[in-house]
């Protein structure tokens, strides 16, 4: 199948494939998200991936939201599978189709440069420290390259003050996976990976 990716997990049988987001896969966007992605943290239930698309209006109506926003095709990202089950996610996608980016990154000398931003990653409490984000994050740095950009870009934060506060990824896997600082703000670094010749 196009857009699907499957890399096997280390000491088990079961493979994780990983899938680019499309209006057909909003059921398992929304199963991710209503029963996987925070039985551990309720009280980030009412997320959806919402951050850097809207404000957040209250579980139902950002659940709604982020419903039409994968039926128009205007969330990108990938779900990982196991098992034909939704496991993982990761929000990414031109840099460009993020509107919030340009305001907490400010219009810097590299506005246009051609980027991939790698702003979220969410993956159940069963699959975590397995390796799960990692093959999201390559197909992200995939996908990049087939749509012609030059780096893939992410925001890990200096102090997490809980593993939830991770989403944006943390720094030791961009480095181990080929990523470098690229600029030090106040609370996050940029990371950048080059995909090709600028």
């Amino acid at each position: 199948m196009k857009n699907t990716l499957s890399f096997p997990i280390m000491s088990q049988t079961s493979e994780i494939t990983v899938k680019e987001l499309t209006p057909s896969l909003r059921d398992d966007f929304l199963h991710f998200f209503d029963h996987v992605a925070f039985a551990d943290n309720p009280d980030w239930s009412d997320c959806y991936c919402s951050l850097y698309h809207f404000a957040n209006k209250g579980k139902e109506e950002t659940r709604r939201t982020a419903s039409s926003l994968v039926e128009e095709g205007k969330m990108h990202g990938f779900l990982a599978y196991e098992d034909g089950k939704p496991v993982g996610w990761c929000n990414a996608a031109n840099r460009n189709l993020y509107p919030a980016l340009h305001w907490l990154l400010g219009p810097g000398p590299d506005k246009w440069e051609k980027v991939g931003s790698i702003v979220c990653f969410v993956v159940g409490s069963s699959h975590r420290k397995k390796g799960v984000a990692s093959h999201l994050l390559n197909a992200a740095c995939k996908k990049f390259l087939e749509q012609g950009l030059a780096f893939a870009e992410a925001y890990p934060v200096k102090k997490s003050p809980s593993a939830a506060w991770d989403f944006p990824g943390p720094l030791s896997m961009y480095l181990k996976n080929g990523f470098a600082a690229h600029r030090d703000n106040d609370w996050y670094f940029v990371v950048r990976k080059r995909l090709q010749p600028v």
